[in-house]
């Protein structure tokens, strides 16, 4: 099994006194605007791909039935 990363260079826009801000903030954090912006993205993507594995369960379960209704006592019960 072969892995290949791609990466792609984004380029935005933002006022100068907000990434002077963040550059602060990173250096307070001892690391780059760079990295604190990889992992924001890595973040952002994680949550999507977090949701979409759990739509995929949730199809995949759709069958499941559990052949009766539970009571509010038995679905909070703790064991």
């Amino acid at each position: 099994m072969y892995t290949i990363f791609v990466r792609q260079n984004i380029t935005f826009n933002a006022d100068k006194s907000d990434i002077e801000l963040a550059r602060e903030e990173a250096q307070s954090q001892n690391t780059t605007l760079h990295e604190l912006f990889r992992d924001w993205l890595k973040g952002l993507a994680g949550r999507k791909r977090r949701a979409r594995e759990y739509r995929a369960l949730m199809d995949e379960l759709r069958h499941v039935n559990a052949g009766r209704k539970f009571t509010r006592e038995e679905m909070n019960e703790r064991r």
